[in-house]
């Protein structure tokens, strides 16, 4: 008989935090948001980490991590590397650390480690290259667990939205009822990935001894603007209102990737259980803010 799991989610008040929390309910489930769990101080991640992890295994229980939390502020962390370097790039190894040989670390990560100038689907084994600061700290993670080895592994996901906090399919429906008109950039492309289904296979993924990196996005690949186009027509707006915007029209401090489509086939080849459509969970979760319509 296995031992019962303990889990840690880190990020604990994020989008996915949030998602893992809800689907978690009623497990032996410990969640911890920045104001808890300061991903900036090695010592506090060290010690409460540890002091969790101790716990766990005194009570027979096999202690799993999953670490949602991250420096998300793209265009801030231009300027702010060095804060975005200690979270996303550090603490993940000092996670691992704690966990090597007790327990298991499952470490999100994301499209921004690539080049974004791919046409075909970045696998697993391409070679990083990142053009951000964002991007750089990611992958410095990614190496900081890999260097750690232990039960560990990485899972590169993009373009999250969830039924609640700030992102891209709330805000369209913000500016929907706001706005005649709404211009979207339509010349980055990636794959929309609902929240809910990345937890879902977190914790899947997290119940085996899979390591390595994995990549889990929601499935197929459109532009921000078909996206946008999308998310209206389904709220019964008329998709004709979101209006193309070029990159270049529409600059940013940190360049974001032209193409994010991340190709699943490790997922898959695990034996894991593919994430939905994108399309399919985008109606899904706008049947749960109460926006879809016939």
């Amino acid at each position: 008989m296995s031992a019962p799991t303990a889990w840690l989610v880190t990020g604990a008040s994020g989008q996915l935090g949030t998602d893992l929390q809800r689907l978690l309910a009623g497990a032996d489930l410990t969640a911890l948001d920045r104001g808890r769990l300061d991903l900036t101080d090695e010592a506090q991640v060290r010690d409460v980490v540890g002091r969790w992890r101790d716990d766990a295994v005194a009570r027979g229980a096999r202690p799993v991590v999953v670490n949602a939390a991250a420096y998300t502020a793209v265009d801030a962390a231009e300027t702010d590397e060095v804060t975005a370097r200690r979270v996303n790039g550090e603490a993940p190894g000092w996670l691992a650390e704690e966990l090597a040989g007790a327990g298991r670390l499952v470490h999100v990560s994301t499209d921004y480690v690539f080049a974004g100038d791919a046409r075909t689907p970045y696998g697993v084994d391409d070679e990083p290259a990142p053009r951000t600061a964002y991007g750089r700290t990611k992958l410095a993670g990614e190496r900081a667990v890999a260097a750690v080895g232990g039960d560990a592994v990485v899972v590169r996901t993009a373009w999250v939205y969830a039924a609640h906090g700030s992102n891209f399919v709330r805000t369209m429906l913000r500016l929907e009822a706001e706005r005649d008109t709404v211009s979207v950039v339509a010349d980055q492309t990636g794959s929309p990935t609902w929240s809910a289904d990345l937890a879902s296979g977190l914790v899947e993924l997290a119940g085996t001894s899979i390591g390595g990196v994995l990549h889990a996005t929601g499935a197929g690949a459109t532009t921000w603007h078909g996206f946008a186009r999308e998310v209206f027509a389904l709220s019964g707006a008329d998709p004709d209102r979101v209006l193309p915007l070029t990159t270049a029209e529409f600059p940013r401090p940190a360049p974001r990737p032209a193409w994010s489509v991340l190709d699943p086939a490790a997922w898959q080849a695990a034996g894991l259980t593919s994430l939905p459509a994108w399309r399919e969970s985008l109606r899904a979760c706008l049947a749960e803010l109460g926006a879809l319509r016939p």
